[in-house]
């Protein structure tokens, strides 16, 4: 066992045992179980069509490619390759707050969507008005708690956490990039070209 899995287990018992409080634990569990908390989602895609109309709406889209490309990643990918245990299976005295499956631990999808849908909204909403820098601020929080909790019930790793938050960063800024690259070219280009103003 080298020393960056030694640290990341030593650091998974400090925040799975240690530092857990079963005041915290209501809170965990909702975080983690995407059914309880669906609805704080469903109010954050709200916002984005109040606040940007149709635009919003296309922000919608780029962050389900978004969320879909990391999740693909994390599960489709990452997880078959590097075949990790989870650390309730591999580890003795782990603090297990949920039913969970035998799949495997590296990367963590939720972390991954979670950091896909806040990067995004940090993408289009960083320089708005307060009220949209305050939306920033509650969505990257919201993707640090959920990323934090996958930790906290016992079923990843935080080096999982980490390589998820990467992945869902990675993501979105892959899909911005590309819908940015496509608007200029093509939707841009063909309202330039029908004006007569392309070069």
């Amino acid at each position: 066992m080298g020393p960056i899995e030694q640290a990341d287990i030593w650091l998974f018992r400090l925040l799975n045992g240690h530092m857990a409080h079963p005041a915290v634990d209501d809170l965990m569990l909702f975080l983690t179980n995407a059914g309880l908390s669906v609805h704080l989602l469903f109010l954050a895609a709200a916002f984005m069509i109040v606040r940007r109309g149709k635009d919003g709406l296309a922000v919608l889209l780029l962050v389900a490619i978004a969320v879909g490309i990391a999740d693909f990643t994390a599960s489709g990918i990452m997880k078959p390759l590097f075949q990790r245990v989870r650390p309730c299976f591999a580890l003795e005295g782990v603090r297990l707050l949920v039913s969970q499956s035998h799949s495997w631990s590296f990367a963590s999808s939720h972390a991954a969507n979670a950091a896909a849908v806040a990067t995004t909204v940090w993408i289009f909403f960083r320089g708005g008005a307060p009220v949209d820098r305050a939306y920033v601020v509650l969505m990257i929080a919201y993707g640090l708690l959920v990323a934090f909790s996958r930790v906290y019930v016992g079923v990843h790793y935080p080096g999982d956490v980490l390589a998820g938050i990467a992945i869902g960063i990675v993501s979105a800024s892959l899909v911005y990039t590309a819908a940015a690259w496509t608007v200029k070219h093509y939707v841009h280009g063909a309202a330039m070209r029908k004006t007569g103003t392309w070069p």
